[in-house]
């Protein structure tokens, strides 16, 4: 039987999501504590990669395994034997044939900026000093919604087939001394949220015009575009499946 579970985790103390060969992962820990519990070997596939230090607040992943009788038990029982900083959220039988990562239609991430310093806050969102000028990114952000081609933002020597990605939100909103961007598309390219939201920042604070982002993203060039904003402020926080794979 296959079997999804949503997780949520506080990527501070992880090297991100997939297992790396010296550094401890997210998924590292979840499959050695699943494997611990089920006493079988599990192995996880995610529905994405979150790099080093990004949090999330929903990541699906699915696995194999015979019969599970009671989910709240399970769910119970993992949580007990995790860390902390990641908890199983739901877990939900699927078809034998449903995946995790490509059978994923939508993924969603926020990215938070404290405005000012917050001694309580340090960990979870970027923090500076001069507020940008929200009205200009939010004219740069329309205009990812209008672009496919977005390799000025990956990460170089990214092994991918195609840089192209349907963006279908991209909006900033000052809310409680914070400023938050939301982004959602079909696909995201290895550090491309925090590259637009570092290039986005540059146009806040009139060192990028709007002609200039145009140029950048068609220049399909790394170094055109912003520094990475910190890792940090990023969180993924919804992944959208169809509806038919939920046995």
């Amino acid at each position: 039987m296959r079997y999804f579970i949503e997780i949520a985790y506080n990527g501070k103390n992880y090297f991100g999501w997939q297992r790396q060969p010296d550094q401890i992962s997210v998924q590292q820990v979840l499959e050695e504590t699943l494997s611990t519990l089920l006493r079988k070997e599990i192995k996880l596939t995610g529905a994405g990669r979150t790099d080093a230090g990004v949090h999330a607040k929903q990541l699906f992943a699915h696995f194999d395994f015979e019969e599970i009788e009671s989910f709240d038990e399970f769910i119970f029982r993992i949580n007990s034997f995790l860390p902390k900083d990641i908890s199983i959220k739901n877990i939900f039988e699927v078809n034998e044939d449903a995946h995790a990562r490509f059978d994923a239609v939508e993924r969603e991430y926020e990215y938070i900026i404290s405005l000012g310093k917050d001694p309580f806050n340090q960990d979870f969102a970027f923090q500076i000093n001069n507020k940008p000028n929200v009205d200009l990114m939010n004219k740069a952000s329309e205009i990812l919604l209008s672009h496919r081609d977005f390799q000025c933002f990956s990460r170089s020597k990214t092994d991918v087939k195609t840089y192209n990605c349907t963006i279908v939100r991209a909006n900033w909103e000052a809310k409680n001394n914070r400023l938050i961007f939301t982004i959602a598309a079909d696909r995201f390219l290895r550090n491309m949220v925090r590259a637009i939201v570092g290039t986005l920042l540059n146009v806040g604070y009139g060192k990028t015009s709007l002609e200039d982002f145009k140029k950048i993203l068609n220049s399909k060039n790394r170094e055109e575009a912003g520094a990475s904003a910190p890792a940090h402020g990023l969180y993924l926080i919804k992944v959208v499946y169809p509806d038919n794979m939920k046995i």
